[in-house]
């Protein structure tokens, strides 16, 4: 999509978060709008309500946009001061506080304000000119959900009301369509469905249990992934999941980091907390010995269980939860060694995540922040070009975040697009120009002296649990034979035909090969059925047929019905699909 379209339906969502606002206040009088924002497809406004709305409530709410919509009021921008600002919304106590934190700049007073018709409300961003160019079949409300005054339990509960806006009615139809396969593929639902893993009230929000088939793929993708680090390089480690206070004071996360961290757990009059990153461990591994520049570089990996406290609120599924298991690894280097590292980082980045099928990578170079950093200006800027230059290298496409740097350093962030176009974020490659300082990290190098080295932080997965979630509605369920839970499943024709099936199933099971052989009560349909339910990639059937000639009929999910092959034959077919799963050297 062009930038000039991207423009243009930020200007048409924006718009209708102003119209949303008026609507809402048109039918609910006592409504106070707080604040609302576009996102990447939607948008969405949060409002204080005399009463929880329910799905029948957003169809009135549409009917009063396209109400508002076709009088094609003028939208006006403009300033007023902070006092007049407060005097026209002296009855909206968000819209009050929002006012109160606004920046003092002598160079500009004014509180910025837009109005369509009788309605006014506080203004963030570019909008139309005019109502008359929204079109009113070109939107719909799209949900509704609970939300926190700025995402903080301890604020009031909000009413957020959700919706989507395109320039005509064939762009909505077709977002509405993806949005339909979207919720098809929903990673809970096919969790369930699939029996991968589930949450538990009585275990705690944002906790997962894996059960023994989403357990498998994870098993899968972590033998997989370490086994690749190992080959390539990676000297694998393993560390706590608490630490003493003392570390994460010496870290900077118990003064950078501390909201999103559990309270600590008192030890022998001592407070440790829950780890919710794995970095001073590794710090601690290599501090353990001196080290010299001929030991240069020192790759540490390992999957680290951390624990970050979101809010409740906040919590989905696999993709935002409370314990998580992160591929950490950190590269500890020479700075002539530095680039090379970042390059081969990306490079094995990549090389991961296309073994699992995925390639449509987007590369985001986040710059350093405004308001808070450490290391200087020539330190940024050249880690910054040192990122640019290994993603050009690689091929990528990228933009520059500005400002989206951690305070320690820049980084590059790997999205990547899914089946349905959505974006993910999985790969992150992160300079640290602070613990290297903090925990006074040294080498002693070819002049006999003590230095400092770089630091670099690196997970491909990003989160296991985020990883797999995208996984799984990436393919619908329909995972890879590689990497699928269950690769076989074979059905008898009937009950004379068990004891072939069995033996199958042991030489197959021989082979390393994952099976499921139903020999059950069931008739053949129903088995093969529920074998397709559960979307195992390849079906074997055995009759008459199969065991007078000892063969099998195969059905691939993947490419039909594949017919009557040998044994032989079959494992030749299934061969490459199985090779996948092995991991190969590619460092230069």
């Amino acid at each position: 999509m062009s930038s000039d379209k991207n423009e243009r339906l930020y200007e048409i969502r924006n718009t209708m978060l102003l119209v949303l606002a008026y609507a809402v206040k048109e039918i609910f009088i006592e409504a106070k709008p707080a604040a609302g924002t576009v996102t990447e497809d939607q948008f969405f406004y949060d409002f204080e309500l005399p009463r929880p709305l329910v799905s029948e409530d957003l169809i009135q709410i549409e009917e009063k946009i396209r109400e508002i919509i076709e009088k094609g009021y003028q939208v006006t921008t403009g300033s007023v001061s902070a006092n007049e600002a407060r005097r026209m919304f002296s009855d909206q106590p968000y819209k009050l506080e929002l006012i109160d934190e606004l920046p003092e700049d002598p160079g500009n007073p004014g509180v910025a304000i837009c109005r369509a018709g009788n309605f006014s409300d506080l203004c963030n961003g570019r909008l139309l000119s005019s109502l008359k160019e929204l079109n009113p079949k070109a939107f719909k409300l799209t949900g509704l959900s609970g939300a926190y005054w700025k995402g903080d339990a301890g604020n009031a509960m909000l009413q957020r009301v959700y919706g989507t806006a395109w320039e005509n009615d064939e762009e909505l139809k077709a977002y509405i369509a993806k949005i339909e396969e979207a919720m098809k593929r929903d990673h809970r639902n096919l969790g369930k469905q699939l029996d991968l893993f589930s949450s538990s009230q009585e275990v705690g929000q944002g906790l997962i249990l894996w059960h023994p088939k989403g357990a498998m793929v994870r098993y899968l993708l972590e033998k997989f992934s370490q086994s690749a680090h190992v080959l390539n390089g990676y000297d694998w480690v393993y560390s706590p999941h608490i630490g003493r206070s003392e570390l994460w004071k010496t870290s900077g996360h118990l003064q950078y980091y501390k909201d999103t961290m559990y309270n600590p757990i008192e030890i022998d009059n001592e407070e440790y907390y829950l780890k919710p990153m794995s970095c001073p461990f590794h710090v601690m591994i290599y501090n353990s010995r001196v080290r010299s520049y001929r030991d240069l570089p020192i790759r540490y990996a390992e999957y680290g269980t951390v624990y970050r406290y979101e809010l409740s609120g906040t919590l989905q599924g696999l993709t935002r939860v409370r314990g998580f298991t992160q591929d950490d690894a950190h590269i500890i280097c020479t700075p002539e060694q530095v680039y090379d590292e970042i390059f081969n980082a990306l490079k094995f980045s990549l090389y991961i995540l296309k073994s699992f099928g995925l390639s449509d990578f987007k590369a985001y170079i986040a710059t350093k922040p405004e308001k808070k950093s450490i290391g200087s200006k020539d330190d940024w800027d050249k880690a910054i070009a040192v990122l640019k230059d290994a993603v050009i290298k690689a091929g990528l496409d990228y933009e520059i975040d500005e400002g989206g740097g951690a305070f320690y350093g820049p980084k590059i962030d790997l999205k990547l697009r899914d089946a349905l176009g959505r974006e993910w974020q999985c790969s992150t490659i992160q300079f640290d120009f602070n613990l290297p300082e903090r925990f006074s990290m040294k080498y002693i190098g070819a002049d006999g002296l003590k230095h400092t080295p770089f630091m670099v932080h690196r997970a491909m997965f990003g989160s296991l649990e985020r990883f797999f979630a995208m996984l799984i509605e990436h393919y619908n369920g329909d995972f890879p034979l590689w990497f699928a839970p269950v690769q076989i499943g074979i059905v008898p024709v009937s009950s004379r035909h068990n004891d072939f099936c069995r033996e199958l199933s042991v030489k197959l099971k021989r082979l390393g090969l994952r099976v499921d052989c139903d020999s059950g009560d069931d008739k053949m349909n129903a088995k093969i059925r529920r074998m397709e339910m559960e979307k195992i990639p390849i079906i074997i059937i055995i009759g008459d047929r199969e065991v007078e000639t000892n063969s099998l009929s195969v059905r691939s999910r993947k490419e039909g019905n594949l017919g009557l092959m040998s044994l032989d034959s079959f494992l030749e077919k299934i061969k490459p699909e199985l090779d996948m799963g092995i991991p190969k050297y590619i460092m230069d």
